[in-house]
């Protein structure tokens, strides 16, 4: 580069100027890709912080009339073990950043060390203007392509129910039924076909079960494009609706029951109730309480906490807090008009310090530089799963109902009793998971493999009370709603899979309706004879 002695191959002016313009381009390169660095690493520290200060504010005001009742040396006790369980985690955060950085650094050093070589020796290979330009499009990709592409996803994610695509069906104060329709060429709706309710969690919204529904990546539309009578749920908006920001476990029955009897009216069987996630949790309890009886006949539970303690991951860090700290008050958002509701940005917030190894603001950074590098000389592509994905974690937290909020909280905090009662009650009856039995009433639990936020031990605890059949889908929490609901993946949702064979939801939800069916062709070939 800095060799000025031209042979007779340097001597155009082209190449002059280049290699006088070459040192400017590298300074360049590196000035705009440490400014994207800068820019980049306030972003993310700025997504960890923010959910930080607000529970500062949750713990001061509730902090502020708690020691003034609670034993001094109480509360120094309380504090002192908080401090630990920071200087832990703040241990852990350090040692998994200092590991990324050395990942990272073991990844680029020795492409940096041969730019040098190559540019001061005149050697071949990839000079320094073309490493520093390729990491000033690495930083640049993270700080401005990445954000965009995650913002042009939108009109491709989620249901967007104001096009007016699906069917309203039902509402009450709380929720939106709509029947979701095919979006498959030449598929119809078969309107006598067993229909089926699906309740998404309330934390993580309905729109990540229709993820990319024209890419064929859907969970929603594997059920609706089989001609599935297919029904979802829809939370309100509860930031301008006040029956939901009051909401109890009895008006999530009540709603559910009202909803089931208009789905068999419309096709006259019964449904079929299936929860992902919380919903899977709430679609338990709501048939525990007898309100659903001869109105659902089948139950389907996808990556569903079904007894909380058993978690590895959050009732873990939940058990190490002290007692004190222990309660949703910590959490609590009160609205303008006094309504008081569980803060859903603080409750992935909660996620993210127990999985801190992973999620700590300079992990996630490098993380995702690492995944936008070019691989093998070529330039790194955004994919829409990948987009879609984060569009999600980026605006899909929604604020809950104190009391929906306290169902969970207790599964986390109360185990299952020996004899299969959960530790909640509704209409103040008892819920046991044996009731399912008595009613004969066929389950299926799905679980993901891999699931770090589910652990297979929290969705399976009702084996040890009721037979249940179960599904074992390879990955992690949301896959079911992503990789797996492409009909042409190896573990689709309609088929089955895997070694043990394992039957999908929608497989279970067609085989069910084909056990309705032969019955009655039984009785209308009896008849005709």
């Amino acid at each position: 580069m800095f060799d000025f002695n031209y042979g007779q191959d340097d001597s155009s002016l082209e190449k002059f100027s280049e290699k006088m313009l070459s040192p400017l381009e590298i300074m360049t390169n590196q000035f705009c890709a440490t400014q994207n660095y800068c820019v980049g690493f306030t972003k993310y520290l700025n997504d960890f912080m923010i959910p930080l200060l607000i529970s500062t504010h949750y713990f001061r005001n509730v902090e502020q009339s708690r020691l003034m009742t609670m034993p001094p040396l109480d509360s120094f006790q309380s504090y002192m073990e908080l401090l630990g369980i920071n200087l832990d985690m703040g241990n852990r955060k350090l040692k998994a950043s200092a590991r990324v950085l050395n990942d990272y650094a073991g990844k680029e050093m020795p492409g940096a060390i041969a730019a040098m070589f190559s540019t001061f020796l005149n050697l071949s290979g990839e000079e320094l203007r073309a490493f520093t330009a390729r990491q000033a499009k690495m930083a640049d990709s993270v700080v401005n392509a990445y954000p965009q592409a995650i913002r042009d996803i939108e009109p491709e994610y989620g249901f967007h129910f104001e096009r007016g695509d699906n069917i309203k069906v039902a509402e009450t104060d709380r929720f939106i039924l709509y029947q979701i329709l095919p979006i498959s060429e030449n598929t119809e709706v078969n309107e006598s076909g067993k229909p089926i309710l699906i309740l998404p969690p309330y934390v993580l919204g309905a729109n990540i079960l229709s993820f990319l529904p024209h890419s064929n990546k859907s969970y929603t539309h594997c059920f609706a494009n089989m001609g599935i009578p297919t029904y979802i749920r829809i939370l309100r908006d509860i930031s301008t609706t006040p029956a939901l920001q009051v909401m109890t476990a009895e008006d999530d029955a009540r709603d559910t029951r009202f909803f089931c009897e208009k789905i068999k009216a419309r096709h006259g069987k019964p449904v079929t109730l299936n929860g992902y996630c919380q919903g899977g949790y709430c679609a338990v309890c709501d048939l525990l309480s007898g309100e659903l009886d001869g109105l659902v006949d089948a139950l389907l539970t996808c990556v569903s906490p079904m007894d909380g303690t058993r978690s590895n991951g959050l009732s873990e860090f939940l058990k190490n807090l002290p007692p004190r700290f222990n309660d949703l008050a910590y959490g609590t958002k009160t609205l303008a008009n006094g309504n008081q509701v569980a803060d859903g940005d603080l409750m992935g917030w909660v996620y993210k310090l127990k999985s801190i190894e992973a999620e700590a603001p300079l992990i996630a950074f490098f993380r995702d530089m690492m995944m936008l590098s070019p691989k093998n000389g070529n330039e790194a592509r955004i994919s829409k799963t990948a987009a879609a994905l984060n569009y999600w974690l980026q605006n899909e937290r929604n604020d809950l109902p104190l009391d929906i909020t306290r169902m969970s909280f207790d599964s986390y905090n109360i185990p299952v009793a020996a004899d299969g009662t959960l530790p909640i009650k509704l209409f103040g009856r008892k819920l046991n998971f044996r009731r399912l039995k008595e009613k004969g009433i066929p389950w299926l639990i799905c679980y993901g493999e891999r699931d770090d936020l589910v652990e297979k031990e929290t969705a399976l605890a009702p084996l040890d009370y009721i037979d249940a059949e179960v599904s074992a889908f390879p990955k992690g929490h949301v896959a079911m709603a992503t990789s797996w609901s492409n009909p042409k993946s190896a573990c689709a949702l309609h088929t089955r899979f895997g070694d043990k064979k394992y039957r999908g939801p929608v497989r279970f939800q067609l085989d069910l309706d084909k056990d309705l069916t032969k019955p009655q062709r039984s009785e209308k070939v009896s008849s005709q004879n």
